[in-house]
C-alpha cells in the first residue's frame, strides 16, 4: 500500500517505477516485481481507459486540439498554444517527451506545472491506478494526469500532442475537436508497418466523429488517402493544406520568418514567425488553422502576430550561444534530418565552419542520418546519449569516415561539447543534433542567452 499524497520527489520515484517505453527499458515495478514493456501487448485503449474512469474521466470534460504526425508535432502545439493564449483562453499543453524536467510537459498558458501541483496530481493519478488494478505505463500516467490536471485548473482549451502514432496512444482515450496531421514519413517500423500508408492509417485514428480533420501532408496521394480515411472515420470536415488554407509566401528574416497565410476564414499578411527554418511556416499554419477551427471563428490580425512572435520551441533550431553560434535541434529521424539541413543552408549560411555534435538511439540509418546532417561539416564529435537505446558511437564514426568528415569521440555529453567548443571559433556553428536526450543533456550546459 503506497502512501500518499506524495512529495515531488515521491511522486517522481513512483512515476520511474513503471515501464517506459520511451527510453525502452524494462523496470521493476513499486513491489519489486519485474514488468515486461508493454509493447508486447496486444494495442488496447482498455487500460488507459480505465485509469481515466477512476479519475472521473476528466479527459471528457477538456476541449482540445490533438496533433500527431511524424514530425512538427512539438512545433505546431506550441504555436497553437500561443495562439490561443492570444486570444485571450485559459490554455493547457501536453507534449512529450520532455527536455529536462517532466514538468515542461504540462504546461499552464505556456508555463510548466508547479511541483506542488505536479505532486497532488500524480498523488491522485498513483491512487487511480491502485484502484484499477493494473500497472500502467510511464507516457499513460502522464497523459492521465493531464488531463486530470487540465480539468482540475478548468482550462478553457487545450493542446495535446501524441506520443507516437495516433490510433493506440494513450492520448487518444480523450476526443478532440480537431485533429492535425502534421505530415506522414517513415517512423515506428516496426509498430505501424512499412509503407507511408500504414503510417497514415494508424496516425488518422485521432480523426473522431464531428471533428474537424486538419492536414499538413503535401504528396498528393498521402493526403488524399488521409482526406478518405478521415471522411470514413466521421469528421464534420477536412482542411488540406495547399486547398482550404495555405502559405502564400515564405521569407527569411532577422531571427524567424516572415509570412503571408490564408485560412479559410481571412488572409493574414506578412506577419513575423519568431521560429528559424523555412518548413516552421507549415507548422505555423497548420496551428492557425487548427485553432479557426476549434474556434470556429477567424483570429484578428493582433492576435496572429502575437502568438507568432511569441512562439517558442526549445530544442528546435534553438540558439543557444554566441561565438560561436551554438544551435541545439532534435533531428532524430531521416525526415527531421533533411529539414535540418534545409534550414542550416538557407538561415545560417554566413558561419564560416561547422561543428557538429551528435547522438543518435537505435533504429536509424546511420549514414544516412550523417550525410544529411554532417557532410561538409569541420569536426564531427560523435557521443552516446543517455539513453539504453544509444546507438554505439563506434557505427556514427563508421558512418562518418564512409561519408568523409572528420570525426572524433566523446565519454560524455559535456566531453563531446567542450571538444566542440575548443575546435569551432567564433564564426563559425557548433550544431548539437540528433536525440532528443542528447538535447535535454546539452541545453543547460550550453545555454547562455536563450528567451524565457
Amino acid at each position: 500500500m503506497l502512501k500518499y499524497p506524495f512529495n515531488i520527489s515521491e511522486s517522481l520515484d513512483w512515476l520511474d517505477g513503471h515501464v517506459n517505453l520511451e527510453k525502452g527499458a524494462t523496470v521493476n515495478d513499486v513491489a519489486g516485481v519485474a514488468v515486461v514493456p508493454r509493447r508486447l501487448d496486444p494495442p488496447s485503449l482498455d487500460r488507459m481507459r480505465a485509469l481515466l474512469q477512476y479519475l472521473g474521466d476528466p479527459q471528457l470534460d477538456v476541449p482540445f486540439v490533438h496533433i500527431t504526425g511524424t514530425n512538427g508535432k512539438g512545433s505546431t502545439a506550441r504555436i497553437a498554444t500561443a495562439l490561443l493564449t492570444a486570444s485571450g483562453r485559459s490554455v493547457g499543453t501536453y507534449t512529450s517527451p520532455h527536455l529536462v524536467k517532466l514538468h515542461e510537459r504540462l504546461a499552464y498558458n505556456g508555463v510548466a506545472i508547479s511541483d506542488d501541483d505536479l505532486a497532488q496530481v500524480l498523488s491522485d493519478v498513483a491512487l487511480a491506478e491502485e484502484a484499477a488494478g493494473e500497472l500502467c505505463s510511464f507516457f499513460e500516467l502522464t497523459t492521465a494526469a493531464a488531463y486530470r490536471w487540465f480539468n482540475d485548473v478548468a482550462v478553457e482549451a487545450a493542446v495535446v500532442e501524441v506520443g507516437m502514432g495516433g490510433n493506440w496512444d494513450a492520448t487518444n482515450a480523450g476526443d478532440g475537436a480537431v485533429a492535425v496531421i502534421t505530415n506522414i514519413g517513415i517512423d515506428h517500423t516496426e509498430f505501424f508497418g512499412p509503407t507511408r500508408q500504414h503510417v497514415a492509417r494508424e496516425k488518422v485514428g485521432i480523426v473522431k466523429p464531428g471533428a474537424i480533420a486538419v492536414i499538413g501532408e503535401r504528396d498528393p496521394e498521402i493526403a488524399s488517402l488521409l482526406h478518405s480515411l478521415a471522411n470514413e472515420r466521421g469528421a464534420s470536415a477536412v482542411w488540406q493544406l495547399g486547398d482550404q488554407f495555405d502559405v502564400l509566401s515564405n521569407r527569411l528574416a532577422l531571427a524567424g520568418r516572415v509570412v503571408t497565410l490564408k485560412t479559410p476564414r481571412a488572409r493574414y499578411e506578412d506577419v513575423f514567425l519568431g521560429l528559424h527554418g523555412a518548413h516552421q511556416a507549415d507548422n505555423a499554419m497548420l496551428a492557425l488553422a487548427a485553432v479557426e477551427a476549434f474556434l470556429d471563428e477567424p483570429l484578428s490580425d493582433e492576435c496572429v502576430r502575437q502568438g507568432f512572435a511569441e512562439a517558442v520551441n526549445p530544442g528546435r533550431l534553438e540558439v543557444v550561444g554566441r561565438q560561436p553560434l551554438v544551435v541545439l535541434d532534435g533531428a532524430h529521424n531521416p525526415a527531421g534530418a533533411a529539414v535540418l539541413r534545409a534550414a542550416l543552408d538557407e538561415t545560417f549560411a554566413a558561419c564560416e565552419r561547422r561543428v557538429v555534435v551528435i547522438g543518435l538511439l537505435e533504429g536509424r540509418d546511420e549514414v544516412e542520418m550523417v550525410s544529411e546532417i554532417c557532410a561538409g561539416a569541420a569536426l564531427v564529435v560523435v557521443v552516446a546519449p543517455s539513453s539504453p537505446r544509444a546507438m554505439d558511437p563506434e557505427r556514427l564514426a563508421t558512418a562518418c569516415a564512409v561519408v568523409g568528415v572528420p570525426v572524433q569521440r566523446a565519454r560524455t555529453v559535456s566531453d563531446a561539447i567542450a571538444i566542440g567548443k575548443e575546435h569551432a571559433g567564433e564564426a563559425d556553428m557548433l550544431l548539437i543534433t540528433g536525440s532528443l536526450y542528447l538535447i535535454g543533456e546539452a541545453r543547460p550546459l550550453v545555454v547562455s542567452s536563450v528567451r524565457p
